[in-house]
């Protein structure tokens, strides 16, 4: 897909000339590689590849939302990749204000066969910590965090902290998300939300302060009293664990 995949094939064929003639051709080829990479940069590749992360996001990755569906039946990891090295942890929330869980409706609960589907709607403001996590599932570093979302509720709770977590896909086709969930292990995600493109999600992503055309996965974390009190754009990482625990005033093990 991206020009330096290419390069392998070229050499093969290269190969196969008599000697003195390859010479002269490669000379001539790398003359013409050079003349259309001036004129033509590398637009080729930049198509295929997702939009950066913009700069206030770190180390968090994230990719921009495309426009067409993408199918997949992709799998989730059994576990989170580990960090190459301990990362120092983010100031995550710092300096948001608390807002209004969102109540633009708009879910359909969706869930694999033989899995409960989630509630008709998000039980914000009910005596427990919400995390709410909008996802899709060609969203590489959305598939990538979810064991460690799952094993952070697990930690939580273990740590004294009720908290439920919602997942929320954007795909724009609910096949995909049914494949994706019917894919899944036993202990992975089976079950999640669906929004699609529309007044809802905007008035969804409104709500908490988020861009429409904006990046995934994102995070948003209502308190027990149902105030948003923290929004994470980016995937979160094993050091930001501490900073989370605080937050949600887990206690010491």
């Amino acid at each position: 897909m991206y020009g330096r995949g290419h390069q392998p094939e070229r050499v093969r064929l290269l190969g196969g000339l008599p000697a003195v003639s390859a010479a002269r051709r490669i000379g001539a080829l790398v003359a013409l590689a050079a003349a259309a990479g001036l004129a033509g940069g590398c637009e080729g590749d930049k198509a295929d590849l997702p939009t950066p992360p913009t700069p206030g996001q770190g180390r968090s990755n994230a990719v921009t939302a495309p426009g067409g569906a993408a199918a997949t039946s992709a799998r989730a990891p059994a576990s989170a990749a580990a960090p190459a090295a301990q990362a120092a942890p983010r100031l995550l929330c710092a300096g948001q204000s608390p807002r209004p869980a969102p109540s633009a409706g708009g879910l359909t609960a969706v869930a694999a066969q033989g899995e409960e589907a989630p509630p008709a709607s998000i039980g914000f403001g009910v005596g427990k910590w919400v995390w709410v996590n909008f996802w899709a599932a060609w969203c590489k570093p959305c598939l990538e965090e979810m064991p460690r979302l799952l094993g952070w509720q697990q930690k939580l709770r273990a740590s004294g902290v009720l908290i439920d977590l919602a997942f929320i896909s954007i795909d724009d086709d609910e096949r995909q998300l049914s494949r994706f969930l019917e894919a899944q292990p036993g202990n992975g995600v089976r079950a999640s939300y669906w929004l699609p493109d529309g007044p809802h999600r905007a008035g969804w992503l409104r709500a908490l302060g988020v861009k429409e055309a904006t990046e995934l996965p994102i995070h948003a974390i209502a308190s027990p009293s149902g105030q948003v009190t923290c929004v994470i754009q980016g995937a979160v990482e094993d050091s930001d664990y501490p900073t989370i625990a605080a937050l949600l005033g887990a206690k010491k093990q």
